[in-house]
């Protein structure tokens, strides 16, 4: 954040200064995990992105998805394609699931094992994609 102020970027300090506020607010809750308020604020401004195109506001929807980007560049990478397909693999074996009624269980080792390197919408579909095929 000190970078950030003394370069003069205004965008960059506001959004930084937001997530140490959600930071500081969650360590007083008692909620450590600092990657999960980082990918709950990430969404959170994409959600508003999108709420700002529907309604034609797309200055404030550019604010939010720079604002988006930049949480997401201290998130660890995301999986590739070929990752989250082994990982799903690996969940259907450790789970002996063969079925979609069996995707609850499968869902619940996978996210386990991506520790948050994928997006939840991400892993349903290779999961469901995985059990039906």
């Amino acid at each position: 954040m000190k970078s950030a102020l003394r370069a003069g970027d205004r965008e960059r300090t506001s959004a930084l200064r937001l997530l140490l506020a959600e930071l500081r607010k969650a360590h007083k809750e008692g909620d450590g995990d600092e990657l999960a308020v980082l990918r709950r604020e990430r969404k959170r401004r994409a959600d508003a992105a999108a709420a700002y195109r529907a309604a034609g506001r797309s200055d404030l929807a550019e604010r939010e998805e720079g604002e988006a980007q930049l949480l997401a560049a201290y998130l660890p990478s995301e999986l590739s394609d070929g990752e989250l397909a082994e990982l799903v693999r690996e969940a259907i074996a450790a789970t002996g699931a063969a079925s979609p009624a069996d995707m609850g269980r499968v869902m619940k080792h996978a996210v386990a094992a991506a520790q948050g390197r994928a997006e939840g919408s991400r892993l349903a579909a290779a999961v469901r994609a995985a059990l039906q095929g």
